[in-house]
């Protein structure tokens, strides 16, 4: 659910623009690699997620011991591999907004206040 929340405020206000300047801007200090970061890291989260639901349920029907015990590896290594990469994005992206300045952001600042929240609260859940 916070990765789908982080990624989602990235992509609904996470861009704007200036009125004398019609292209889209990250409000991220425009940094259209914290966006990009957000973003990528939110979808990937929330497809890795859907899959190991999947092999959650499955898992009862797996009667070989090898392959359950390398799925439960593999689930254990992203996931603490996720938990360093959401560390990563709420460094960057609390770094990139304390570089923002006021009049750059009309609107949007709700949302990438929330994607910086949201991916905090993704390392513990993690």
């Amino acid at each position: 659910v916070f990765a789908l929340i982080v990624f989602s405020c990235l992509l609904g206000d996470g861009y704007t623009s200036k009125s004398e300047y019609p292209e889209l801007f990250c409000v991220f200090n425009h940094n259209e690699d914290a966006c990009r970061y957000g973003i990528g890291i939110g979808v990937l989260a929330f497809l890795a997620c859907i899959f190991f639901f999947m092999v959650d349920v499955y898992f009862p029907q797996i009667s070989n011991t090898t392959d359950r015990k390398y799925l439960v590896l593999a689930d254990l290594s992203f996931s603490g591999l996720w938990t360093f990469l959401w560390f990563i994005g709420f460094c960057f992206l609390t770094n990139q907004w304390s570089w923002t300045r006021d009049e750059d952001v009309y609107f949007g600042a709700d949302s990438a206040r929330a994607a910086i929240t949201f991916s905090f609260f993704s390392i513990f859940s993690w």
